[in-house]
């Protein structure tokens, strides 16, 4: 059941990106924006790798990503 919830969010996303038409300065933002997540992930990992506990790197990540992203993760979530 989980998996076919997850298929079907998956494929209303990707109808979602197919139906936005932007133009180049949205697209452009976007991009950036994606950049900046990005960048906000790899701080997230280095503070893992640094030993520091998971929630004072989600902290980070939070911090990071505020403006950029929905949501507490910056715009992507996983399993724990």
């Amino acid at each position: 059941m989980k998996k076919v919830l997850l298929s079907a969010l998956a494929m209303g996303c990707m109808l979602a990106f197919a139906a936005d038409k932007h133009g180049d300065k949205e697209r452009q933002e976007d991009i950036a924006r994606h950049r900046a997540m990005a960048a906000a992930h790899e701080g997230a990992a280095k503070c893992l790798e640094a030993g520091k506990k998971e929630s004072a790197c989600e902290a980070e990540l939070q911090a990071a990503c505020k403006g950029l992203a929905i949501g507490k993760m910056c715009g992507m979530k996983h399993q724990h």
